[in-house]
Formats: structure tokens, C-alpha cells, sequence
């Protein structure tokens, strides 16, 4: 039996699973997202993801600034949802909605739980230097992504990928794993099973000083840093004087004497530094403030960096907040920052 399905989430992340249901047999009544906010360098209100997708398929959107407004649960009572669903809503989604669709809410989690609940799964495996990560399609309980599981699936995650490249295979992993089990759910067939509470760890929320690394570090550490705070608060750090995020890096198995952070190689398209532990990391792609990204080549180009200059630990939080410097979802701070329980997806929730 086809199920009215009530679907929360916000950004591009969110997409994919929306876009299935909507082509599926199933009946999706409603689309909850988080306000419209400013983005980009206007600070202009711009519809969020989710949003664009619900409306183009004239389904109706809800945007409540408060989930326990009654105005809101009414809204919700009056579409009857059979399940709800969420993936990157980025709210806190209380007791009384969750009690409300017949079938309670599942939530596409980004990780393998109960490895890294909370609120940035993707950033923190990737950070970890984790060679593999997942999806786990769960029951939304109180208690911060403990609900039981229906169903996970792994994915490797490749030595350079950055944590928007694996949201985004994620979110296809995920569009497959949330059908079948809204299938099973509504044949009377789905089955789900407890967590390993005593295996749980946490990913914490994405904080902006993060980006300001010490270049005394292992290369891997600092090459997992530039991938896993991607697209926020990104790697900064002052190169030649000028204050830049570091977009790409690439380990090499060269290995350097020099003090960390000394820049060993600047010729051509090579634009290498010494980290702590004496590998050295080639620097690929910057972004100089206020500019746009650009390769260690064309960043040279008219400069004069020479080997043995040393890169500087950036102490300034500015750059973080520049509009030029945040995922084009306009959503992904927000979402990063102030993930918790209930709101699913890659920064679970």
C-alpha cells in the first residue's frame, strides 16, 4: 500500500532521496525545510534545495521557524502522513511531530552506526582518515541517533576525496537504502534491530577555529583537514602574506628536514611545504581572499615565493566567514553548525 509520506530536509544532500519519492508509488504530502536564508555576497534570500525540487513538483512546503508552533502541527495533521522521512533537515525535531505520522520517522543517517552519531558523520570520517564509510537507515528516537536500523550500506572513501564529493555519493547510497525500506514499511515486512550502544562515538559539530591548523602536524593529518573542512570553514592559512583557504593538497612520499611548515619547492605547478613530520605536502589548490580558486600555479604566477619562506599559521577567523568560501547549497554552515537529533543527513541532521 502506497504510503503519504511528510519529507524533511534541507539542502542538496536531501535531493536525491526527495526526487525518488516523488517519482516513486508512494505520496509525498509534504516538504519540510528550515527557512529561506541569505547567501553569497548579495546576502540575498535564496530557496533552499529541497524547497526548489517540492515546488517544481507542486507539493506543498512548510518552513516553520518554531516545529512545536501549533500552526505547524496543524499543517502537519491535516496532510496525515503515514511516515516521515528525514535527510539533512537541520533541526532539532521534537517528541510531539515525531509522534505524529502512523509509522513514526526514519532518518538517512551518514554513517555506520553507531559510529559517529551527531552532527558532522561525513566531516569527521573524513578528517579521521577513514577508509570507508556508510549509510544507516534508522528509527528517529529522543536519544541523539540511537533508534533502531533497518538497513546500512558501505562505501569506500578514496585518499583525496573531500567530504562534499563523499555527501554526494552518500546521498545516492542513501535514495537506494530509504526506498526499500519505505517499500518494506509499507508491505508490513520492514525489520530493524537495536545498535551497539556500548560501540557508539560521536562527531562533533564543524567549529570555524578548526581551520586554522598547525602546520607542525603530519602531512596526513593536515591532507585529511583540507578534505574533511570542506566546503566549511576550509584550511586557511597565509601564503607569501596573503591570507588564503587551501582547497586541494596531495601527500608525496618525499620527505624534508626542514622546520614545518617551510615551503621546500616553489616552481612551475609544484608548490610544496614540509609538515611535523618531515613528509612533504603539495599544495594544489588556493583561495586567496576575496578571489576565486586557483591553482598553486596560477597563485605563483606574479609572485615571489621562494623555498624556505615559511607558511603561516592563520589566527584570523574572517576568511571562514566569506560568502565565497561556502558551498553553493548556502545551506552547509547552518546545517554543519547546528546539527542535532532528528534532522538526518550528512552533518546528521
Amino acid at each position: 500500500m502506497p504510503l503519504r509520506i511528510v519529507y524533511f530536509g534541507t539542502p542538496e544532500f536531501a535531493v536525491p532521496a526527495l526526487r525518488a519519492l516523488i517519482g516513486s508509488a508512494h505520496s509525498v504530502v509534504a516538504v519540510v525545510s528550515q527557512p529561506d536564508r541569505p547567501r553569497g555576497r548579495g546576502q540575498k534570500h535564496q530557496p533552499t534545495s529541497t524547497k526548489v525540487v517540492a515546488e517544481a513538483a507542486g507539493i506543498p512546503v512548510l518552513q516553520p521557524t518554531r516545529l512545536k508552533a501549533e500552526t505547524f502541527l496543524d499543517a502537519l495533521r491535516a496532510v496525515s502522513p503515514d511516515l516521515g522521512v528525514v535527510a539533512a533537515y537541520g533541526r532539532i525535531i521534537p517528541d510531539v511531530v515525531l509522534r505524529l505520522p502512523r509509522l513514526g520517522m526514519i532518518n538517512i543517517h551518514a554513517s555506520l552506526l553507531p559510529k559517529y552519531r551527531g552532527a558532522a558523520p561525513v566531516h569527521r570520517a573524513v578528517i579521521d582518515g577513514d577508509a570507508e564509510t556508510g549509510v544507516t537507515i534508522m528509527r528517529v528516537v529522543t536519544e541523539l541517533d540511537a533508534g533502531t536500523m533497518f538497513s546500512a550500506g558501505r562505501r569506500p572513501i578514496g585518499p583525496d576525496e573531500t567530504t562534499p564529493e563523499v555527501e554526494r555519493a552518500l546521498a545516492e547510497l542513501g535514495t537506494v537504502l530509504a526506498l526499500d525500506v519505505i517499500d518494506r514499511l509499507a508491505g508490513g515486512t520492514a525489520v530493524d534491530v537495536p545498535q551497539e550502544h556500548a560501540g557508539a562515538t560521536y562527531a562533533r559539530k564543524i567549529e570555524r577555529e578548526e581551520g586554522a591548523i598547525e602546520w607542525t602536524l603530519p602531512a596526513a593529518q593536515i591532507h585529511n583537514l583540507v578534505r574533511g573542512l570542506q566546503p566549511w570553514p576550509l584550511v586557511t592559512a597565509r601564503l607569501d602574506g596573503t591570507r588564503c583557504s587551501i582547497h586541494r593538497t596531495r601527500l608525496s612520499d618525499d620527505l624534508s628536514a626542514d622546520v614545518a611548515g617551510t615551503i621546500t619547492t616553489a616552481s612551475g605547478s609544484v608548490l610544496a611545504v614540509a609538515a611535523g613530520d618531515g613528509r612533504i605536502l603539495h599544495i594544489l589548490e588556493v583561495q586567496p581572499e576575496g578571489k576565486r580558486v586557483m591553482t598553486a600555479r596560477d597563485f605563483m604566477a606574479g609572485r615571489r615565493i621562494e623555498p624556505g619562506a615559511l607558511i603561516a599559521r592563520d589566527t584570523s577567523r574572517d576568511l571562514a566567514g566569506d560568502p565565497a568560501t561556502t558551498d553553493a547549497t548556502g545551506t552547509e554552515r547552518e546545517r554543519v553548525k547546528g546539527a542535532r537529533r532528528g534532522a538526518g543527513g550528512p552533518a546528521d541532521k
